[in-house]
């Protein structure tokens, strides 16, 4: 698996999506926008890249400014126990999580 990837796999198929590590900003440089335009850039380039959806782990208040829903709605659950609120993904292009369901399979550099 090409380690910019992540699996969406249940048992009957697999699909690829990208996975947004959680962002962070040092405090005396939060309120500028800077996690704004970095999560917005990062979303850009995965749709330009030919992605059509991005799952995050991330603060359930945050994520949803930019278009993360739960990712439950969609049928997509986390590897590992985390509450629901909190497991989000977007569609970069609309209605295509629209028949993907199943668990996340991280690559590496998530586990390592």
């Amino acid at each position: 698996m090409d380690k910019k990837h992540i699996k969406i796999k249940n048992s009957n198929n697999s699909f690829d999506s990208l996975a947004l590590a959680p962002v962070s900003v040092s405090p005396k440089f939060q309120g500028m926008k800077i996690g704004k335009a970095l999560i917005e850039k990062a979303l850009n380039k995965a749709k330009e890249m030919g992605f059509e959806s991005v799952v995050v782990l991330g603060h359930e208040n945050y994520y949803p400014k930019f278009g993360f829903e739960v990712a439950s709605k969609f049928g997509i659950k986390a590897p590992f126990e985390v509450p629901d609120e909190v497991f989000m993904a977007i569609e970069l292009k609309e209605g295509k999580l629209k028949n993907v369901s199943g668990i996340v399979e991280y690559s590496s550099a998530f586990i390592d």
